[in-house]
């Protein structure tokens, strides 16, 4: 039986590409964190209105629930040890 033989790097897997050096130091992070920030898709002031209503208003509801459940074993633990 013979097997074909393979190398050890397949020709459809592609090298990684390397990154230029980046400065060191306070003036390099700096540098680095103002490249991501322009890489950022800010979201529009009605959807960040609208999202963030969503949000109060899920974690309201979830609280709401949580304290009426809290209260419901409350009141039967209440009931069933008096």
């Amino acid at each position: 039986m013979d097997s074909p033989s393979r190398t050890n790097a397949p020709d459809d897997i592609a090298e990684p590409e390397t990154k230029p050096a980046q400065p060191t130091g306070v003036g390099g992070f700096v540098s680095s964190t103002l490249e991501e920030l322009r890489k950022v898709v800010w979201p529009s002031r009605q959807q960040l209105f609208s999202e963030s209503v969503a949000v109060i208003l899920m974690v309201s509801l979830s609280a709401a629930t949580i304290a009426a459940v809290d209260r419901f074993y409350s009141w039967a633990s209440s009931q069933v040890f008096p």
